[in-house]
């Protein structure tokens, strides 16, 4: 039988969305030189905050959440004009945001996974479906503004934290852990990871030429 499907309030799925916007502003606002107009800056916006879980619902075939609530566009839109014009003040509440955006894709992560479990996929996909759901937003940002995929780079444990909270949801419900106490284990996993990885700035191993890797030596 295929789990129930966790599901949060209203104003918590918004807040995240929020927090979203307002770092995608805060992104745009780095490229000077691009020079964003406001619709710019809003578009970018609602790409951060809902593009994982347009992603998510796209993948899962079904009608995105944002486009079932007038709630979605006009937070993702004004949070992103926020974003812009409090630029300086958020700057710097650098490690609360952090922190914050790290809960939000613990929460994305978690919410993809269980809709993905709850519709009969089997475990793998749904796994999959909760990380493109954590770091969708993201992906979208970096296409838009043409610059390298943030995700894919040394640097950034995004995925990976959100792959290993999701995984772990996933061998909880196989283990006949009630899903809403396996979804708060995912949130809570996924966001001890980023932070601790943007504190002390964990990261993958670099791709390397197959030639720069240390040869084994014989012996003489």
């Amino acid at each position: 039988m295929a789990p129930t499907l966790f599901t949060i309030p209203l104003w918590i799925d918004l807040s995240a969305v929020a927090v979203g916007a307002i770092q995608g502003a805060m992104f745009a606002g780095r490229f000077t030189d691009r020079r964003f107009d406001l619709l710019g800056v809003a578009l970018i916006g609602v790409v951060v905050g809902l593009g994982g879980g347009l992603l998510r619902d796209i993948l899962l075939g079904g009608v995105p959440a944002a486009l079932q609530s007038n709630w979605y566009l006009p937070v993702a839109t004004g949070f992103a004009l926020l974003g812009m014009l409090l630029q300086s003040i958020f700057n710097r509440l650098g490690a609360f945001i952090v922190g914050l955006d790290a809960v939000t894709i613990g929460l994305f992560g978690a919410i993809g996974t269980t809709k993905a479990l709850s519709l009969g996929l089997p475990e793998v996909p749904s796994l999959f479906v909760g990380v493109v759901s954590a770091v969708g937003g993201s992906i979208m940002r970096d296409v838009m503004l043409n610059v390298p995929i943030a995700v894919m780079h040394v640097g950034s444990l995004y995925a990976v934290a959100a792959g290993v909270g999701s995984g772990l949801l996933v061998v909880l419900v196989l283990a006949g852990v009630p899903i809403p106490v396996a979804a708060i284990v995912c949130v809570v996993v996924t966001t001890v990871i980023r932070i601790l990885a943007a504190r002390f700035g964990w990261s993958l191993p670099e791709q390397r030429a197959l030639g720069n890797w240390p040869r084994w030596r014989r012996r003489p």
